[in-house]
C-alpha cells in the first residue's frame, strides 16, 4: 500500500513538473498574477514601523507621542490583519471612490474625507448601526433631515450614494467651521457637537490628540487615518490586488420620467430591459415595490435609457387597462390579516401592494389598496 501512494506522489509531482515545463506561453494577465501569488505579507511588526509624517485632511497625526502611538498602532494591526475586510475595501473603494472625489471636489472638502464613508459602514449603502444610523455615511433619520435627505417609507436617501455624500459635505463643513479642524469635525461626526463641545469647555483644549474623549470617538478618528495608510498604500501591508481583481467602476445613465400614480417598479425595470434586481441595487434608496412621485428619477445601466419612454409608454398603457386596485377603509377591529382574507389575497401580497412592513399598525379610517 505504501509503495502505491509512493507511487502515485511521484507520479502527480512529475505530471506538474512537465504541465510546468511544458512552454505553454502564459497570458499576460496570467504572469501578472502569478508574480502578485508569491510576493509575501509583511510581519505586523513591520505594519507599524511607521516614517516620516502621517497626516489627515492636511492636520499631523502626532504618533511619535507614545500614547497617540499605541492608539494608531492597534487601529493599524487590527485593521491590517483583518484581511477580508480590507480587500473588500480596496474592492468597493475602486467602485465609489471617483464618484465620492468628484463630490468632495466640488464641495472643496479635503479628498481624504472619502475615508470616512469607509470607516461608518464599509461602503454598504443598506449598513444599519444599532442606533439607527443608515447608509454609507450612516446619518440618523433627525441629522439626515436636517441635511436634506428624504426620509420617509418611500425612499431612504440615506442609501444614495450623491445624496448622502452631498448631505455629509455640508454637515462637515459646517462641523469644520464651528471646531476649526478637520479631526475634530470628524469626532463631532462621531459623538455630536453637543457632546464635543462640552468636552472642549471641560477640558480646556481644542487638540483632538489632547482631548479625554468616549473611546468609540478617540478610535474612530485613528480608524480613519489607518484606512487611508492602508488603502493608499495596500502593498505595504500585503494587500496586491490586480485591476483585474477590482469591482468596476459605478457607472450609470439617469432616467428621469413624471407619473401621477403610484407604479410598480417591475414596470420600470421591463421598461428598461433590466431585471428587477438590477433597478434595486442601483436605487437602493428606493423602499419597497412601488414608486409614486411625481417627478421620478432612476439609475440604469449605461445604454439601457434608450428606447425607455416608448416601451415605458407602452407599458404604462396596458398596465392601466388591467389595474384593479381599489380602496379598502378600514373598520373598528380590523386587522390586515382578516382585510387579506376578505379579498382572498395572501397577506404578503397586501404588504407589497401597499409597501407596509410586518409590522404595520392600522386604524379605523385608513384607506388601504386591495385587488
Amino acid at each position: 500500500m505504501r509503495r502505491f501512494f509512493l507511487s502515485l506522489f511521484c507520479t502527480v509531482v512529475l505530471v506538474c513538473m512537465a504541465i510546468l515545463g511544458s512552454g505553454i506561453p502564459l497570458r499576460a494577465e496570467d504572469k501578472v498574477v502569478r508574480k502578485i501569488e508569491t510576493r509575501k505579507i509583511p510581519p505586523l511588526m513591520e505594519t507599524v514601523r511607521f516614517e516620516g509624517d502621517i497626516r489627515l485632511c492636511g492636520e499631523v497625526v502626532p504618533y511619535r507621542e507614545p500614547s497617540v502611538r499605541e492608539r494608531l498602532e492597534k487601529e493599524v494591526l487590527l485593521a491590517t490583519w483583518n484581511r477580508p475586510q480590507v480587500i473588500l475595501w480596496l474592492k468597493r473603494g475602486q467602485r465609489y471612490f471617483p464618484l465620492i472625489e468628484k463630490i468632495l471636489k466640488e464641495e472643496n472638502l479635503p479628498l481624504d474625507m472619502k475615508y470616512v464613508p469607509i470607516v461608518e459602514s464599509a461602503l454598504r449603502p443598506h449598513s444599519r448601526s444599532g442606533k439607527g444610523a443608515v447608509g454609507y455615511w450612516q446619518f440618523l433619520r433627525s441629522t439626515g433631515r436636517r441635511y436634506g435627505l428624504r426620509i420617509d417609507g418611500k425612499i431612504d436617501e440615506r442609501r444614495n450614494i450623491f445624496a448622502s455624500t452631498r448631505a455629509a459635505c455640508l454637515y462637515l463643513k459646517k462641523l469644520h467651521k464651528d471646531f476649526g479642524s478637520w479631526l475634530l469635525a470628524m469626532a463631532a461626526y462621531n459623538m455630536g457637537e453637543f457632546g464635543l463641545n462640552t468636552e472642549i469647555e471641560a477640558q480646556k483644549s481644542r487638540d483632538f490628540f489632547d482631548l479625554y474623549l468616549p473611546l468609540e470617538t478617540q478610535r474612530y478618528v485613528l480608524k480613519i487615518v489607518a484606512a487611508k495608510m492602508i488603502m493608499e498604500s495596500p502593498e505595504t501591508y500585503g494587500y496586491y490586488l490586480s485591476p483585474r481583481d477590482l469591482y468596476p467602476e459605478f457607472t450609470y445613465s439617469q432616467i428621469n420620467f413624471s407619473i401621477n400614480q403610484e407604479i410598480p417598479l417591475s414596470m420600470i425595470a421591463r421598461a428598461a430591459d433590466i431585471s428587477f434586481k438590477t433597478l434595486k441595487d442601483m436605487n437602493p434608496e428606493i423602499r419597497g415595490y412601488y414608486l409614486n412621485a411625481k417627478k421620478a428619477t432612476v439609475l440604469v445601466p449605461k445604454g439601457k435609457e434608450k428606447g425607455f419612454e416608448r416601451r415605458f409608454s407602452d407599458l404604462r398603457k396596458a398596465w392601466k387597462a388591467q389595474d384593479t386596485v381599489r380602496y379598502h377603509v378600514v373598520k373598528n377591529g380590523e386587522s390586515l390579516i382578516g382585510i387579506a382574507k376578505k379579498y382572498n389575497m395572501s397577506l404578503a401580497a397586501l404588504l407589497k401592494l401597499n409597501n407596509f412592513s410586518y409590522k404595520k399598525v392600522i386604524h379605523p379610517g385608513d384607506r388601504i389598496m386591495v385587488r
